[in-house]
Order: structure tokens, then sequence, then C-alpha cells
């Protein structure tokens, strides 16, 4: 793909991921233009500070409101979304207000995308998509299914719709991370579960999955990246080895252990070395393959329990480094 032909909107711009996104694509890509697509003039104006690009535009809207994408559409052929409410506690405590972010505003961007003629949309989504237990996880799964079955509604020469999904970002708001690094002052972490595991990934490594998505997708697939996973005791005793730790139990709609293929996509799932990919399965698909995938075994699973890939110690310094989160 070439990017320096395209103009790029990044909904939730102004967000960590949106924010590395866009100093990785300024940086590796160069296209024609980037909005940015967010809420709050602060943090626009901030990033907008911050990176002083030319190629670079700010437009305050909210994905709640289809009239402003539509508007904000014109002319733009790439959308990363990233919009979302994403603190599982919040969630649960306003349903009605994430259901309005994740779910239909994914809606309006589908319609205003394929009228507006875009050429690619690819959504960010999460393991908490897979199996939900909570409702942001709920949400993330609409916005899934909606994104995918997107295609069906702008035709086979239309916009094209697919997702990623992966797991924990290591520097994003909310991350147990620096919550840990600050409680490691007081000597005491406190840990809801000590048999909780997670998947663990960078920014700079999700981004580069969406990028690798945008280039590859033909529409309707959901691209899941090869993760290391970590227990919480052992991420609490990497990063404040002689704190004690104290047993809070789990929170609600919290699970012990994540997954990032559900076992009945097992059989769409197929295999690169980097990432697996999920492929659609309906009838305007079609026959289409991956080029370079390979089906994967009938008893192939990929939860962060069971996950051979483990994070050792060593690997999540060298990732938290990579951030940018002083330990």
């Amino acid at each position: 793909m070439d990017w320096s032909t395209k103009v790029v909107l990044i909904t939730g711009g102004t967000g960590s991921f949106g924010k590395k996104c866009t100093a990785i694509l300024l940086k590796e890509c160069s296209p024609r233009k980037i909005i940015i697509f967010s809420r709050d003039e602060l943090k626009q104006h901030e990033m907008r500070n911050a990176l002083d690009h030319p190629s670079l535009r700010f437009f305050i809207g909210d994905v709640r409101d289809r009239e402003r994408l539509y508007r904000a559409l014109e002319g733009v052929q790439i959308v990363i979304h990233a919009a979302a409410l994403k603190q599982v506690p919040a969630a649960e405590y306003n349903p009605f207000e994430a259901v309005k972010t994740n779910v239909i505003g994914a809606q309006n961007l589908i319609d205003a995308a394929i009228d507006r003629g875009v050429e690619r949309v690819l959504g960010l989504s999460t393991d908490k998509a897979v199996n939900p237990v909570n409702l942001y996880g709920a949400t993330k799964l609409c916005a899934e299914k909606l994104l995918i079955q997107g295609n069906s509604y702008s035709g086979r020469h239309g916009t094209r719709f697919g997702c990623v999904r992966y797991g924990n970002v290591v520097a994003s708001r909310g991350s147990v991370i620096p919550l840990f690094q600050k409680q490691a002052e007081s000597g005491v972490l406190t840990v809801t579960d000590k048999r909780m595991t997670r998947f663990w990934i960078t920014l700079e490594q999700g981004v580069h999955l969406v990028l690798t998505a945008i280039e590859r997708m033909s529409g309707g697939e959901i691209f899941v990246p090869k993760l290391p996973s970590m227990n919480i005791l052992d991420l609490a005793r990497a990063l404040a080895p002689n704190a004690r730790l104290e047993t809070i139990g789990i929170r609600p709609g919290e699970k012990l252990h994540e997954v990032l293929i559900a076992e009945d996509e097992v059989r769409q799932v197929r295999e690169t070395d980097n990432f697996y990919v999920i492929l659609p399965h309906h009838p305007w698909w079609g026959e289409r393959e991956l080029p370079g995938a390979r089906p994967v075994g009938p008893d192939f699973s990929y939860s962060s329990d069971t996950n051979p890939q483990r994070l050792e110690a060593s690997e999540l310094a060298a990732m938290i480094q990579r951030t940018g989160i002083e330990g």
C-alpha cells in the first residue's frame, strides 16, 4: 500500500494508542494527511504542540454523533477506529454510556464510512470480547460483529471492514503496571488473585499489527497477534521483588484468565509467523484465503493460562523500557 497518497482518520486519536499510532505513521508511512478525531480539545491542543507536523489535522467530534462523522470522513481513505469507553468498572456503573460509544458509535462509523466511500476501516478490539463476562467485553464483541458484518452492507466493491484483537497494553491508562510501580513505594502491592494470567503487548506492537492488518485485509478478518502471557504474581515480583503482596479478591466483571480466540472460532483460524487471522464465516467471503497463512489444528486454543509463550521478568523490563514508563 502506498500510504503517501492516503488520508487517514483515527477515532479516539488523542488516547494512548492514537498518539503512538500517529507518531509511527508520521515516521514510517508519511500519509498525505492524518486527521485526529476526538472529543477533548485540551488533549488535541497538547498533541498538536507535541507533534507539530504539517500533515496533522484535528477534528473535535464524538463517534456518537453521526452527522459529525459524515463531515469528518469527507475525502478519507483509511479509518483506524480506536475510540471506546474501556474501563471495566466505569462501563459496569455507566452501561448506557458504554453502549452509546462502543456499540452505537461503531454503527455510526460503519454507516458514515460506507456513504463517504472510505476504502478501509479497522477497529480495535480486546481479549475481553471473547466469552465476555463484563459489559465492556460485551460491547466490544458487539462492535466486532458490527464491523465484520459491515462488509455485507458495503457490498463486494465497497468499503472493507476488519478488526484487530489483542491483550493488555503495557503503557495504557489503567494498566496494572503503573499501579504496581506506584504501590511499590509503600512496600505493599494489591493483587486480586494470585492465579490470574494476562496477555501483554506494547503500544508499538499494537500499532504495527494495525498497520499490517490494514495493508493485508480483504474485509471481514480479525487479526490476533502472537503474544506472551504472564502470571500476575510473577508480574508483581518482577516489578517489586521486595514488596509484600496483599490479596484483595477478584473484582466484578474480571476473569482469572483471558482468551484471545474462542473455541468455536478455531475452524476459521489461520496462522502466520507473527499473528493469527480469524476468517469470517459468511457467504460474502467466498473461498478466499489469506496468502501465506495456514490452518491451525482442531485442538488449538489460545488462553493466557495455557499459552506456551511466557513473558520473563527480563522481557517485561525491556517492554517497560521501550514504552518509556519509569521503573
